[in-house]
């Protein structure tokens, strides 16, 4: 049988509450009553409070502790997962009794030497190299914000002084370039374009005699930005134009001048930007003084390898 991922074990929230002394599982009042007057403390059972215990440590199992930062750690999970979940001293107290049970179970695990186990092991050491690397990751964004300066540079390279030519434009997609020549002949015998469009465009903008509105080149595939470069305002393409998508037939309507963002409209794309830039280097920097070693033999195949067989 295929082994499922291991963690999902210890997230089986229903089972380790169905394990709790302290858990209200029964039907009669009575029994509920006495759970609501004993919702603050350790259920029957558990062990009496310590008083040689550290400052940061709640509880301990078998002389294992759990610490605040653990609990902590558990908690807001369980509160993320929990529906409707309160934060009050019930809830906080279920979920160190479920902590607790989570650890109870670990260890008799331990004892079965179920972390020895291939699938198990793999799934330990993937689950301790993704958190380690979110944390890498997270203090090196913290460590290496962009400063005022760099954001300004970067503002005065990529936009100071720069304005950009939006245009106004309409085409017509069709599938073949014969379609398209014929369109432009009856354009050239005073067709009219968003009439021509309605009736023969594939393009979504059809409907609306292929009306592109206000763009920016950039935002276009090169040939169809390219070829609107080159018109006049009020004049459409000779010949037809090929994409992807097709074969256009382009008409300008008009041009205008935009003067370049504020720093301030753009200083957060360019800190964003800036960060990744710094994150690739460091993953770059990392990656060139690292040794990597492929087993041919165990190689990748056609399909996924798959998980070892129990």
């Amino acid at each position: 049988m295929k082994k499922q991922f291991i963690v999902a074990a210890l997230c089986s929230a229903g089972l380790i509450t169905a394990c709790n002394p302290g858990s209200n599982q029964a039907s009669d009042g009575a029994s509920k009553s006495a759970d609501t007057e004993h919702s603050a403390v350790l259920p029957a059972g558990a062990p009496q409070p310590a008083k040689d215990l550290p400052e940061n440590v709640l509880l301990t199992v078998n002389g294992e502790p759990i610490t605040k930062t653990m609990y902590g750690l558990y908690f807001q999970e369980r509160m993320r997962t929990t529906p409707n979940a309160k934060n009050d001293q019930k809830m906080q107290m279920g979920v160190l009794n479920e902590l607790a049970n989570v650890m109870i179970v670990a260890q008799d695990a331990k004892k079965q030497q179920l972390d020895k186990r291939p699938d198990v092991t793999a799934a330990l050491a993937l689950l301790r190299a993704k958190l380690l690397t979110q944390t890498a990751i997270s203090q090196f964004a913290a460590s290496h914000k962009p400063s005022d300066s760099e954001i300004k540079a970067r503002y005065d390279q990529n936009y100071a002084g720069k304005s950009t030519t939006e245009y106004k434009a309409r085409h017509i997609l069709v599938k073949d370039e014969a379609k398209a020549k014929e369109l432009i002949a009856k354009l050239d015998e005073g067709a009219d374009f968003a009439k021509l469009a309605k009736e023969n465009s594939t393009g979504p903008t059809g409907k609306n005699g292929g009306d592109l509105g206000w763009f920016d080149a950039s935002q276009m595939v090169k040939p169809f930005a390219d070829a609107v470069k080159t018109l006049q305002k009020g004049h459409y393409s000779k010949t037809p134009v090929k994409t992807q998508f097709g074969w256009h037939v382009i008409l300008l309507e008009d041009t205008r001048e935009t003067p370049p963002p504020s720093l301030e409209t753009v200083k957060a794309k360019i800190s964003t930007k800036l960060q990744q830039e710094a994150l690739a280097n460091y993953m770059k920097g990392l990656r060139e003084k690292s040794k990597l070693e492929f087993n041919e033999k165990a190689g990748l195949k056609k399909k996924a390898p798959a998980s070892d067989q129990g």
